[in-house]
């Protein structure tokens, strides 16, 4: 194995490594955040909501200041350790929100929450640039089915464990919160050891420095990345608008605690074990545009299933099925991100996506309150299933698009010939 290889292989092991402790902060933190404030700080329907969605707002405005920081980077590494450095700083702040007067408590968590947003959305664009300088097109199918499944196992661990934990605490007691956000804190610090051993990849300027607009607007001209960008963001409003709706159901109405929610959360991990490399394989067949198709449909089956019963068996099972979908639905969209970029333009390419996508991530779950509060949980619920197959639509017609411009590329390259 010569140098380069070696690099290259060090890199996809440091990777996976920082991504079990990236993981494990967000099964000890960042899915607690609703029983957390329901519980311990008795936050209503729409302050749930505004823990959904205003970490998003504020992240819509991280990604435009980042895609000009990022525009302007020649190396990426480093400023992506800083930001999940200082992301990480906010878990302190959150354990220690409980010794506030408690009518300060559930609105400096929603804020902490929200502010934690600005650095992670840093972090976040410049580890996706990052990553696809370090892994080639060639590996990425199997390097990320191989990291999100080892991550996913991580998690589903993880989770058991911390719902096992929460058992011997009352609900109400911030106690337990408090040990998880500090563990997780301490897991930030062996996330970014790993990080910070990445090597990055030496990219030599271009010798004719061409200009850029600031937020590199002109990336919308290359159509397979316009019309996946479309495809992408009518697909996660109908995702993310029910996020907040599941934890309302799931502890509201079916009246979950903290072990039930480990349990949805570790059959929806099991899921997507068992599912990662089989969406590998298939998007190597058949291409991630394709199979986008299949996690649509799969996906809006979910919200539909979940409002059928109390029976938490029964959600148990429903997340069991999701998480089957999910896999692919990680694994699918990022690398179909990937494929419709150019190289030359990819950072401003992701750029633009994710501040787009944090608009959408910061309206849908207020329009899935709003249509909680406006209708029921039940029709909520089912106008998102809606969505979400309509979306499936939308990616066989991106598909089809595709698909008949490299038919035309191909008979126009046989021409010349």
């Amino acid at each position: 194995m010569d140098e380069h290889e070696q690099v290259k292989s060090a890199n996809e092991k440091w990777s996976i490594k920082n991504g079990i402790y990236t993981t494990l902060i967000l099964n000890i933190s960042n899915n607690y955040f609703p029983l957390f404030a329901i519980s311990v700080l008795g936050v209503s329907n729409y302050e749930l909501g505004l823990i959904g969605s205003l970490p998003q707002f504020v992240g819509m405005f991280a990604m435009i200041i980042g895609s000009v920081i990022m525009n302007r980077l020649q190396s990426k590494k480093m400023f992506t350790v800083y930001s999940f450095m200082m992301a990480r700083i906010f878990l302190i702040g959150m354990a220690l929100v409980v010794f506030l007067p408690e009518t300060m408590q559930s609105w400096t968590f929603i804020l902490l929450v929200a502010l934690m947003n600005l650095p992670f959305s840093f972090a976040n664009l410049s580890w996706q640039a990052l990553i696809a300088d370090i892994v080639s097109e060639t590996r990425r199918n199997i390097f990320f089915s191989t990291r999100n499944k080892v991550m996913t196992i991580v998690a589903m661990i993880s989770t058991f464990l911390v719902g096992l934990f929460l058992q011997l605490f009352d609900s109400s007691n911030p106690l337990p919160y408090q040990l998880l956000f500090i563990a997780a804190f301490l897991c930030g610090i062996v996330e970014i050891i790993y990080l910070k051993r990445h090597v990055e990849p030496i990219k030599e300027k271009p010798k004719t420095a061409v200009k850029k607009s600031l937020f590199g607007l002109t990336v919308f001209k290359h159509k397979p990345f316009l019309y996946f960008l479309l495809c992408s963001l009518f697909f996660n409003f109908a995702w993310q608008m029910c996020w907040s709706l599941f934890s309302i159901y799931q502890i509201k109405y079916a009246g979950a605690t903290g072990l039930w929610i480990s349990l949805f959360a570790v059959a929806n991990s099991i899921g997507q074990i068992v599912s990662f490399k089989w969406w590998g394989r298939m998007a190597e067949k058949h291409s991630h545009s394709k199979m986008l198709v299949l996690v649509s449909l799969g996906m809006a089956t979910t919200p539909f299933m979940t409002v059928l019963s109390t029976n938490l068996p029964y959600i148990v099972a429903v997340n069991l099925l999701a998480g089957l979908f999910v896999s692919g639905t990680v694994l699918l969209l990022f690398n179909q991100l990937l494929d419709s970029t150019n190289e030359e333009t990819r950072s401003q390419s992701i750029s633009n996506y994710n501040i787009l996508l944090a608009l959408v991530a910061f309206v849908a779950p207020q329009a899935g309150v709003v249509l909680l509060e406006m209708t029921n949980i039940y029709s909520a619920m089912n106008i998102s299933s809606v969505l979400r197959a309509l979306s499936g639509v939308f990616f066989f017609a991106y598909y089809v698009y595709l698909k008949r411009k490299d038919t035309l590329l191909l008979k126009r390259t046989a021409a010349k010939i």
